[in-house]
Formats: structure tokens, C-alpha cells, sequence
């Protein structure tokens, strides 16, 4: 049996429902009370447990085999909290443990990036018999929400500028991979990359929009304005997209390749999955 943290999220999610495609059973878990349909229905037994709260975790996992730990995006008690859970997975006799990380974690300008570098440098000491390290690009799943307002107006509006690229990973395939590092032997202290296969400009994502709904899409850079935010979360952000104007977010899709026995999905194949409303272009139409 396996334990999910954060099973409700798009990333725990998407590795509950790959796990149980290839049959695990997994104990999925949450932090707010209430039904989860989304889980229960892949068959999940769904717990309910706060991950800065270490009292339940000796029962959260009882009997598991392996946890991949997902702590939630943007959340400023990870870099703390994390190595607690290394801790109490210890303490537990947890067999094997997968963290879920970042690519270039040690890119520290970044808060939720330094949180990361935190808790890897934590795990390495944790003392846990096996331990893994997923560190996955940005997803192209980010941009699927406001895709449909993208075809509408015409435009895609890009916060990290329109000159440097990001290499962006289908979260199906990060799903995947984090199977095969909770299941597979002989990956014991290894950290993996998980980028997409091509790096992918502003003006080159709305060219494959364009192509795929069948109306011009244009790239439009929008310069956050004012100073870095102080809260947390919006401060992460601004860090992150100033930081993607400036130096990009790319990496090699080797290791994920070599994970998923496959290349992974390019962005093309990722919006062809995808229910968008499709124009026929007057060059396309018939005579």
C-alpha cells in the first residue's frame, strides 16, 4: 500500500490514478473534512491528516510501503515541516519514501525553490532505509484552466515575457515517473529530473494553440508591476516568473525518458487531449 500526501491536488491526483491503473492500493490524503468522489471512485481509501501535525502519522502509515510526499504549492511551513514527516516516516519503519520536489531546487531567490533545497538536504540525513527525490519543470497543465479565455480573446498573456522558454512536462508523466520511483528497485538516493521534452518559448506555445483550435493566438508579454510582494505565496510567485523572464526554466528530458521507458508528452500532444473549441481556418475551408 502506498500513501499520497496531498491527494486532492493536480499532482496528487494524477499519481493516485496511476497508481491504481497499475493496481496499488493507495491510502490517499487530505486535509480538508468532506466527500472526495474525485479519489474514492479510483478506488482509494481516502484519510483525512494536516501535514504539520505529526501526532496522527504513525497510523497515516500503518502498513504502507512507500509514501510520495507532496507538499502543498506555495506553502511557507515546508520547508520546516517536511523534515518532520522525514522523521516520522523514520519512526514508523516507512520502507521507502519519495519526496516531490522541484527541477534547480537550489535556485534559493526563489522562497518555495529554498524550501525544497531545505528539505532534500534534510532527507539525505533523514535515515530512512530508501529514499527518492522527484523534481519536476513546470507543467503544461498550468495553462489548461485559462486556455478556453486564450482562444476567446485571441491572446496569450504571458507573466515570464516572450523571449525565454520553459520546459513543460504533462503531469501525466510526472505521474508516472513517481510510480516508477515508488515501485521500482535500484533507484535508492537518486534524484530525478522530470522536464518536458522541448523548450518552449511564449510565442511558440501560442503557435501550438493556434494550431490546435485553428484560430491565431498571439503572445502577449505582461510585466508584473509594483514590488515583490511580502506575503508568502504571491511572493513565491513574483519571484518565479521574474526569475523565468530573465533566465527561463528548462531541462533535459533524458532521465524522464529513461523513467517512463518513452519520450515524454511534447506540448502538441498534451493540447490534443484536451476538449478546446476548434475553428476551421479560411485556408482550410473547402473550395
Amino acid at each position: 500500500m502506498i500513501v499520497v500526501t496531498a491527494a486532492g491536488g493536480r499532482t496528487g491526483l494524477a499519481v493516485v490514478r496511476a497508481l491504481r491503473e497499475r493496481g496499488e492500493d493507495v491510502r490517499a490524503v487530505v486535509s480538508r473534512r468532506g466527500p472526495r468522489p474525485e479519489l474514492t471512485e479510483l478506488g482509494a481509501e481516502v484519510v483525512r491528516a494536516e501535514l504539520t501535525q505529526p501526532l496522527p502519522w504513525s497510523e497515516v502509515l500503518a502498513g504502507a510501503d512507500a509514501m510520495y510526499l507532496i507538499w502543498p504549492n506555495f506553502d511557507p511551513d515546508e520547508a520546516e515541516g517536511a523534515p518532520a514527516l522525514f522523521r516520522e516516516a523514520r519512526r514508523a519503519g516507512l520502507p521507502r519514501l519519495v519526496y516531490h520536489s522541484v527541477l534547480r531546487p537550489q535556485l534559493r531567490a526563489m522562497p518555495h525553490h529554498a524550501a525544497k533545497d531545505v528539505a532534500e538536504e534534510a532527507l539525505d540525513a533523514s535515515g530512512l532505509p530508501s529514499w527518492r527525490v522527484l523534481q519536476p519543470c513546470a507543467y503544461a497543465d498550468n495553462l489548461d484552466d485559462e486556455l478556453p479565455e486564450v482562444v476567446a480573446r485571441g491572446e496569450l498573456r504571458s507573466l515570464w515575457g516572450v523571449r525565454t522558454a520553459q520546459s513543460l512536462v504533462d503531469v501525466r508523466d510526472v505521474a508516472q515517473a513517481a510510480v516508477a520511483l515508488l515501485t521500482e528497485d535500484g533507484l535508492d538516493g537518486g534524484t530525478f529530473e522530470a522536464a518536458g521534452p522541448e523548450p518552449l518559448t511564449a510565442p511558440r506555445i501560442a503557435e501550438l494553440i493556434s494550431a490546435r483550435v485553428g484560430r491565431e493566438i498571439v503572445a502577449e508579454d505582461v510585466v508584473p508591476g509594483g514590488e515583490v510582494p511580502t506575503a508568502y505565496a504571491a511572493r513565491c510567485r513574483r519571484t518565479m516568473f521574474d526569475h523565468y523572464r530573465v533566465h527561463g526554466f528548462t531541462g533535459s528530458p533524458r532521465v524522464l525518458t529513461d523513467l517512463l521507458g518513452r519520450p515524454p508528452r511534447s506540448y502538441a500532444e498534451h493540447l490534443a487531449d484536451l476538449d478546446l473549441p476548434v475553428e476551421v481556418l479560411p485556408d482550410d475551408e473547402p473550395a
